[in-house]
């Protein structure tokens, strides 16, 4: 049997948990799904199983990997499963969003799971450090192996729909994907900024081109931070909120594995 894993990360959370999954599976392939951000039409696996791997952002999915979803066809796939990593809460909406959006063009997950992992939304908070930086990767690690062989057994774990939940994702949500393209208006780069391109790279959206040797955004930002985390000098900011604060990539990804080929869509 052939399972594709289709992912999104920005700092290495997600691409981590679906290198693990992958390296678990006979036959899996993984595919970015910044692959799939230019084409148009409907998106048809040539597998058995699916899998989708992606951050919780404001208790839903990122833009991008709705989008993506909306055209993902599982009519004929025999089993779909889902993991969505996140700092602390979002998980059971985001798999509820997730799983609706699938039902629209083909099937719905057969299992859904919320992993904790260090979050990094700099904006809002500092990344977790050190001890508890390790505490929270290593309780991660034991779920996904839990997680791997629920896969492998082709358990059904539903999706439970929380109509509590699903008003303050209503709420918080909305208002993330009303304004989430131009966030990037808060991004500053300072003098320190040395012109390595790495933040052009690492961008899943394509969204950061080099001018005068100085990034630029081009308001149409998935909000994954990836330039603020990755950036070697830590030239970049969002205004006041992130100086100071330290940054974050998963410890299991490298710089390389989160760079995207800027010659063609992926």
């Amino acid at each position: 049997m052939k399972t594709i894993v289709y992912y999104f990360t920005g700092t290495g959370n997600s691409l981590s948990v679906a290198k693990k999954i992958a390296g678990s599976l006979e036959n899996c392939e993984m595919i970015p799904i910044s692959t799939f951000r230019d084409s148009t039409g409907s998106i048809v696996p040539d597998a058995d199983l699916v899998g989708i791997v992606c951050p919780v952002y404001f208790t839903g999915l990122p833009v991008m990997v709705a989008e993506f979803a909306k055209r993902l066809d599982l009519s004929g796939i025999g089993y779909v499963f889902s993991v969505v990593t996140n700092g602390g809460g979002g998980g059971r909406t985001t798999l509820t969003q997730l799983d609706e959006l699938l039902k629209q063009t083909g099937r719905g997950l057969s299992a859904g799971y919320s992993l904790r992992m260090p979050g990094n939304y700099i904006l809002m908070y500092e990344p977790p450090t050190g001890k508890k930086q390790d505490k929270l990767l290593k309780s991660a690690d034991t779920e996904i192996q839990k997680i791997i062989g629920d896969i492998r057994q082709g358990k059904v774990k539903p999706v439970s729909r929380s109509l509590i939940l699903s008003f303050f994702h209503s709420l918080f949500y909305n208002r993330f994907v009303s304004d989430v393209h131009n966030k990037d208006r808060l991004f500053t780069v300072s003098d320190t900024c040395i012109s390595c391109g790495i933040c052009v790279s690492v961008c899943p959206a394509a969204n950061i081109e080099l001018v005068d040797k100085k990034p630029i955004w081009k308001h149409h930002c998935e909000l994954c931070c990836g330039c603020i985390h990755i950036c070697p000098v830590q030239a970049i900011q969002a205004g006041k909120k992130t100086h100071g604060r330290a940054r974050y990539r998963n410890p299991d990804v490298s710089i390389p594995e989160l760079q995207h080929e800027l010659s063609d869509t992926s």
